[in-house]
């Protein structure tokens, strides 16, 4: 699996807002959130579990999802790939570090990169 080019870290770096993520159920139906919580590990996007449910669900059962973001240029890109819930570890932990201690960051999600995009534009 694959991190971040550096165009998408910088990309990255320069978001505006929440990032969605969708995930999908073991029937195939989609579920899309904002998510605020989130920071990098390694190379790789890491959304903080603060207050999911069928979010939660969707990733212990089938673990595919894409993250999409905007830059402040307006410029988005797509992430793609599967994702990893973990309760403790590294990830956890340094997802203990940066979320804010008014959530309950009951587990860290690490996405393992398969695809990027931007528009149409396939980067990887």
């Amino acid at each position: 699996m694959a991190e971040m080019t550096p165009e998408v870290l910088t990309a990255w770096e320069q978001k505006e807002g929440p990032v969605v993520l969708t995930t999908v159920s073991s029937a195939g139906i989609p579920n899309s959130i904002y998510a605020t919580c989130v920071g990098l590990f390694d190379g790789k996007p890491v959304i903080a579990d603060n207050y999911f449910s069928k979010t939660k669900e969707n990733i212990k059962s089938e673990n595919t999802a894409s993250i999409l973001f905007i830059t402040g240029d307006n410029k988005a890109y797509q992430l793609k790939g599967n994702l990893e819930y973990l309760q403790s570890g590294p990830v956890f932990s340094s997802m203990k570090e940066w979320n804010p201690g008014k959530h309950p960051g009951h587990a860290a999600v690490i996405m393992d990169i398969t695809e990027i995009y931007t528009g149409a534009d396939k980067l990887l």
